[in-house]
């Protein structure tokens, strides 16, 4: 298999050739956004999942955003077009998929759901995600969305006549017991001392 440094040149950080080339054959779903693919032979470039034949592996290069295939001088495939990747558009490159999943976080979505269906939302693995949020927020999805539950728990103690129980359902808590548990691992004290206060 022709892994040369003419290849890797181009690679994804977070990806070598011999994944991506797996990835395209297999038509592995979870690289799908991740990266694209160039065949010299055509000088068309498309997405990992794309239904048509592949191409031989030494005729393959890969490139982590459509802007850089056609950089290259690749034009896109009309057929399974890249523009419909998931974590379009794929240009402004990984911040722009981890924007969206504090997007729906800051929703709520992960009060409801796991952080795996929040990868399957963003068309990326679990743990591609887990290294791109460290890696552009310093936090896991998770604790992302424990922080956004707490301050928006607080938020409502201060601006609101809501019970207590009432404000740990409304911020995404699933049960008081866990709202009292987060307000002690966050500020040391109970949200009950909040409510006194205020």
């Amino acid at each position: 298999m022709a892994t040369g440094s003419a290849h890797r040149q181009t690679l994804p950080p977070h990806l070598d050739w011999d994944t991506c080339d797996r990835a395209r054959l297999a038509r592995a779903r979870a690289f799908d956004g991740l990266f694209f693919s160039g065949v010299r032979s055509t000088r068309i470039y498309c997405r990992p999942v794309c239904p048509v034949r592949p191409a031989r592996s030494e005729n393959v290069t890969f490139y982590p955003t459509a802007a850089a295939a056609e950089r290259a001088g690749f034009r896109p495939c009309l057929r399974w077009r890249p523009e419909t990747a998931p974590g379009s558009p794929a240009w402004m490159g990984t911040a722009t998929t981890v924007a969206r999943g504090m997007r729906l976080i800051n929703d709520g979505f992960l009060d409801r759901a796991s952080m795996v269906e929040l990868a399957e939302a963003l068309g990326v693995g679990p743990r591609h995600l887990l290294r791109l949020f460290m890696r552009h927020t310093g936090a896991s999805p998770s604790e992302i969305a424990a922080t956004r539950r707490v301050q928006e728990a607080k938020r409502l103690i201060d601006q609101t006549e809501m019970t207590l129980a009432e404000i740990a359902f409304a911020a995404g808590f699933g049960s008081v017991r866990r709202f009292n548990d987060a307000f002690a691992a966050t500020y040391r004290r109970p949200p009950s001392l909040f409510r006194r206060r205020r």
